[in-house]
């Protein structure tokens, strides 16, 4: 077994996170596992002894510093932290309301760095750590009826990549995962997945028709979170971090056909991209 660690998981009250904390359990760490209600953390997860739930909303930045506080002050250290915690406001951007857009961005977005923030002093305190965002396929490739959390996704990719160069020094890793998709709840109505506040008649057979065939992928989702969870732990356990993890055969398919496209607009405009520079 790798040595003990102590993992700090958010969204560990339900769906992929439930399963991260179990798998972590099951090889011999210690997790600190945070949701909005510490009881229905527990109570998803399993009593454990090597269990601590905590109350965490993360789009609060006491709460953060609180949790982390509440981790170290039972377990002394936080070696692993899960950026778990998110949520989908569905919809085509115009029938977003500005509202939805910012709740998104304040869930998906500024709560990991929130989370982030409150541990990554406790980690430079140690000086080792790894921090594991979990993003999306859709944080790499723009989707249809995903304006919003895409752009939360993307966000969270950019700063994820910068991040890595502020922590190398004191021997922090970080990987972010972009799973495709996977039997959790994020599809479910009224759990993870928000639809659009706002009518437009433009968009009013589209959004019925994308609505129906997102409720009827539900439980139909190709990818098994439970082999996900083990797969992340696995990861951590090499003490060698990729800098990101394409999560699922199609989220696999899906990158490399997004770099393919890419790769053909590069030489379709090579000459003139090429061009732009100062004439010597």
């Amino acid at each position: 077994m790798s040595e003990k660690k102590v993992w700090f998981i958010t969204g560990a009250g339900r769906g992929m996170g439930v399963d991260i904390a179990q798998a972590a359990l099951a090889a011999g760490h210690s997790v600190v596992a945070t949701g909005r209600n510490a009881d229905r953390v527990e109570k998803a997860i399993g009593a454990h002894e090597e269990l601590l739930a905590v109350a965490l909303d993360i789009t609060s930045t006491e709460a953060a510093q609180a949790a982390a506080a509440t981790a170290v002050e039972r377990f002394g250290r936080i070696d692993v932290l899960v950026n778990n915690a998110g949520n989908f406001y569905a919809g085509y951007f115009e029938n977003i309301s500005p509202e939805q857009f910012r709740a998104q961005m304040e869930t998906n977005f500024f709560g990991p760095l929130n989370v982030t923030r409150a541990v990554l002093p406790v980690m430079r305190r140690h000086r080792r750590g790894q921090v594991i965002t979990i993003t999306s396929t859709a944080g790499l490739i723009g989707q249809e009826f995903c304006a919003a959390y895409a752009a939360s996704k993307f966000a969270l990719e950019g700063w994820m990549e910068s991040l890595r160069f502020d922590l190398e020094p004191y021997g922090i890793s970080t990987m972010a995962v972009e799973p495709g998709f996977f039997r959790t709840e994020l599809l479910v109505e009224g759990s993870s997945t928000i639809w659009p506040e706002l009518e437009i008649e433009d968009y009013a057979e589209r959004t019925a028709q994308t609505i129906e065939a997102w409720k009827s992928m539900n439980g139909q989702q190709g990818g098994d979170p439970k082999k996900l969870a083990r797969a992340l732990v696995t990861l951590s356990d090499s003490e060698t971090l990729p800098l990101r993890f394409v999560a699922g055969a199609d989220a696999i398919s899906g990158v490399e056909q997004n770099l393919a496209v890419i790769s053909a607009q590069l030489d379709a405009n090579r000459d003139l991209s090429e061009s732009l520079s100062y004439d010597s």
